[in-house]
């Protein structure tokens, strides 16, 4: 009986994988290539995905030549507007920077992942400890350096000094790369964060509009990635419409479109969008329990991060159960179809924002009041520029611009009569081309309703 250690057994046991002075570094890079070798992006989205999108005939992206082609496209905006680099925190930013993702939806809203794009130099990623392996397969990320996070959870009462020590850091990085220029792009950066840098002799400018100006324009790979997610998107959709019968409640059908994403390798959805009922009339109510009754209209807006990272943005009303719809009913939807229709035949390239709305169908006066409140917008890996309201709601400082090949956007259209008990919802997703569009949103509507 071995005395000489604690009782209880803790104290007996034993290394099992000994090293030798030295030989720390040699096991950290193995351990780091082999988690690298595992991420889920280079693991891939699984045999039901891709016989799926085998099956849509949508070929792979050619993911290196996607990714360089969107760091050229930051570096050119940078370059365009005289910034020395851009400091990113939005993970949806991040990911277009770098295709790497790390825990996306905690640190949209806990600022602890970061990355600097220099215009002349290196993509130096600012991730979590013991994280490099998430970006070593994207090729385009030329370090990674532990984040310095100055958010309460992490400084309490000393985040001035984390900030001085965060911003030190960023500073060396502009100096050394900027050839001169202190000027960087930041696209969410708190008070303390600004003035720290500004004292340091760096000046900050709207790294929003370097972002969204350089995601405008997809790549054809881009494209093809984006065709993927709505494919996978619209499966998950098949499978929540084979759910829908009378008695499930709206929380367990929408968790039917989160499923059906997940299993496909998609990576959030970004609201809870789902009505039945009388609570699709006025819009905007998110998914409860309320338990979904035969001859209810059922309204929905996907909002679905997919595969890639690229959001599938489409919405579709369907009747529940077998009985035939009302007259009400069939009227709104063929309202809703007939915008949906009309608007998207005026997409081309070369119209201005202002002419698109100016031309475009709206709902009848006794549905305006309670409109959608844009008629088109962009879409990419999130909801992106730019936002098309209605004309009535065109303001001196609403943006234009010309629709230009490459961009993507999506049709809204909700009507629902003011006071009314239902409304309809229908969103396509449309490619801008050389010579017209193309919609790439392909599920059917509900020809019960359509008549």
């Amino acid at each position: 009986m071995d005395s000489a250690g604690p009782k209880g057994g803790f104290g007996r046991h034993r290394k099992i994988m000994p090293f030798e002075t030295g030989s720390i570094d040699a096991l950290r890079d193995a351990s780091r290539q082999k988690a690298a070798s595992l991420n889920q992006h280079v693991l891939g989205y699984g045999t039901q995905a891709e016989a799926e999108w085998a099956a849509a005939g949508i070929p792979a992206p050619d993911l290196p030549a996607m990714r360089k082609y969107r760091l050229e496209r930051i570096r050119a905006e940078l370059k365009r507007r005289g910034y020395a680099g851009a400091l990113i925190y939005d993970p949806v930013n991040i990911r277009y920077a770098t295709d790497s993702t790390n825990m996306q939806l905690w640190v949209a809203h806990n600022p602890t992942r970061h990355c600097f794009v220099a215009t002349e130099g290196p993509v130096v990623l600012f991730d979590y400890f013991s994280c490099e392996h998430l970006s070593d397969h994207s090729g385009v990320v030329d370090e990674v350096r532990p984040a310095v996070s100055w958010i309460y959870l992490y400084s309490g009462e000393l985040t001035e000094q984390k900030v001085r020590r965060w911003a030190a850091g960023i500073a060396d990085l502009v100096r050394e790369h900027g050839g001169g220029n202190n000027r960087i792009a930041v696209d969410h950066l708190d008070p303390e964060g600004v003035e720290e840098l500004a004292r340091l002799g760096i000046s900050i400018g709207n790294g929003e509009a370097v972002m969204e100006n350089a995601r405008l324009i997809k790549s054809p790979d881009e494209i093809l990635a984006m065709r993927r997610s709505i494919v996978a998107c619209e499966a998950a959709m098949g499978e929540m419409e084979q759910a829908l019968t009378p008695g499930i409640s709206e929380n367990e059908l929408w968790a039917e479109l989160h499923r059906g994403n997940i299993a496909r390798g998609g990576e959030w959805i970004e609201t809870r969008l789902l009505a039945s009922g009388p609570r699709t009339n006025p819009w905007f109510q998110e998914c409860s329990s309320r338990k979904i009754e035969a001859g209810d209209l059922v309204a929905f807006d996907t909002d679905l991060i997919g595969p890639y990272g690229f959001c599938a943005d489409l919405s579709r009303t369907w009747l529940c159960g077998d009985a035939e719809p009302s007259n009400e009913q069939r009227d709104l939807f063929r309202i809703a179809a007939d915008q949906i229709q009309h608007n998207t035949e005026l997409m081309r390239p070369g119209i201005s924002f202002r002419n698109l709305v100016d031309r475009s169908a709206v709902p009848p006066g006794d549905c305006f009041p309670t409109r959608y409140g844009v008629l088109y917008h962009g879409v990419g890996l999130a909801d992106e520029y730019p936002t098309l309201p209605h004309a009535s709601d065109w303001t001196p400082d609403t943006p234009d611009g010309v629709l230009e090949p490459g961009m993507v956007l999506c049709v809204e259209s909700y009507i629902g009569r003011l006071g009314g008990r239902e409304g309809v919802k229908i969103e396509e997703q449309i490619l801008i081309t050389e010579t017209g569009n193309e919609q790439l949103s392909t599920y059917p509507l509900d020809a019960r309703l359509l008549g």
